[in-house]
């Protein structure tokens, strides 16, 4: 239920929030939020999960703490060395009561990023993009101008060219915490250059190449713009035969339409409570976010992707090499981010990979430095937690279960992930675009 304040403090509040909601609802959910700021040091360099295998009753015991906790269903996948885990809790349909299976297909939201980064960074390796080279080369009628020769390809991927995010100006009812624009729009085609224009077109939130940089999905609309002018392909299907295929995923697809091509669970948005009881948002047109964030996919299928990209199967060293240059990103919290990839640090070591949320589903993707942990999990709830007074998300139950979860499958409980680590939420915050704090 939500909590009800009047007058001045509800708009105050929904003014706050509104701040942040460009990156919350739209495919951004950076899971690294503490980490990135706590900058927690790994235990000797020792590699994450080391010598640890897999404890199945505890990770189903966690897994339905997550679930009892209050998320309504979360699927996940581990791997450790040759080892593999894979379980669901809870319901993926609360109405019907019909339970999530893991294999399920899942919008993994900003997860997209890595994908589209990938394809760009295998057009530097052909020589037909240069990092450093100025967007207007390659796109002088979509930046154009002055702007077009200050931002450069590095600075869309790495979110410092400070070009606004275009999903508050698309969906303008966010700004006072409403769905109102996304049930007006669930089905509406756009198209990404007038996505472009609409980020393009709100104020900048810095000058070019500042740092820290900060978290906009429109860079990566324009990424998917240059892929479409040095290819002569459309972007999604370059990304899917030559990032996709070549990872040899089976499950993972840009939908065609607006449902979800294979079996699912439904999406439950709630918005802070704003949306009470939460509202079901598992079909939508995919247009307004495409490549940055409309990939649908399987926990089985992102494991097998990150190991493939950190192995170096999809680009070569020199190109993963840039992925891993990292410059300070503001996405609510502040987090060490690469070009479409991030790293936070455990208890246990490094790891690497990227998280997602779309309306009502998050997803996270971590992969270890030396490959041999993997850790991907779905829910089905979003943004789940309450706001303060002050427009600041009030941690939920789910979050403490989830990062337990989280940390006990990456780490082991002999690496560092022990009963006390995981009573706090730092170094690891779960799906922390949900959960950003938003204040004056």
């Amino acid at each position: 239920m939500k909590r009800r304040v009047s007058g001045k403090s509800t708009s105050r509040r929904r003014a706050f929030a509104a701040l942040a909601l460009a990156a919350l609802l739209a495919a951004a959910s950076p899971a690294q939020a503490a980490a990135a700021q706590a900058g927690t040091p790994s235990l000797g360099g020792r590699a994450a999960g080391a010598g640890d295998g897999l404890d199945r009753r505890a990770l189903r015991q966690a897994l339905d703490a997550v679930h009892e906790a209050g998320m309504y269903g979360i699927y996940s996948q581990v791997r450790a060395g040759s080892q593999t885990w894979q379980g669901a809790s809870g319901v993926a349909d609360v109405a019907t009561g019909r339970p999530v299976e893991p294999g399920m297909l899942h919008r993994v939201g900003s997860i997209t990023k890595t994908f589209t980064s990938v394809a760009v960074l295998q057009q530097v390796a052909r020589g037909a993009v240069e990092l450093d080279a100025p967007i207007g080369r390659y796109l002088p009628d979509v930046v154009p101008g002055e702007r077009g020769q200050k931002i450069t390809v590095r600075m869309l991927l790495n979110h410092t060219s400070h070009i606004a995010d275009h999903v508050l100006p698309a969906f303008p009812s966010l700004a006072r915490l409403s769905p109102q624009s996304i049930d007006d729009n669930r089905f509406r085609v756009f198209t990404r250059a007038e996505l472009v224009r609409l980020g393009l077109g709100a104020a900048p939130t810095g000058e070019p190449g500042a740092t820290p940089g900060v978290y906009s999905n429109t860079n990566y609309l324009i990424a998917g713009l240059l892929l479409e002018k040095v290819t002569g392909t459309n972007a999604e299907e370059y990304i899917t035969r030559h990032v996709i295929r070549r990872a040899g995923l089976r499950h993972t697809s840009f939908p065609r339409t607006p449902r979800i091509p294979g079996p699912h669970s439904k999406a439950y948005e709630s918005l802070y409570g704003y949306i009470d009881p939460p509202r079901d948002y598992s079909v939508y047109s995919p247009t307004w976010i495409t490549t940055a964030g409309s990939i649908v996919s399987t926990v089985d299928d992102l494991n097998r992707f990150y190991r493939a990209l950190l192995r170096g199967e999809l680009i070569g060293p020199a190109e993963l090499a840039e992925m891993k240059k990292t410059v300070p990103v503001v996405a609510g919290p502040v987090l060490n981010y690469g070009l479409g990839l991030y790293y936070y640090d455990l208890p246990c070591g490094r790891f690497w990979g990227h998280s997602g949320s779309v309306f009502g589903m998050g997803t996270d993707s971590m992969t270890s430095e030396d490959g041999t942990r993997q850790v991907s999990m779905g829910v089905n709830r979003a943004k789940y937690q309450s706001l303060d007074e002050n427009g600041a998300i009030v941690p939920h139950p789910i979050d403490y279960a989830a990062g337990a979860y989280f940390l006990l499958a990456a780490c082991g409980e002999s690496a560092g992930a022990t009963a006390d680590t995981r009573a706090a939420l730092p170094p690891y915050v779960p799906f922390a675009v949900d959960r950003v704090p938003v204040r004056r």
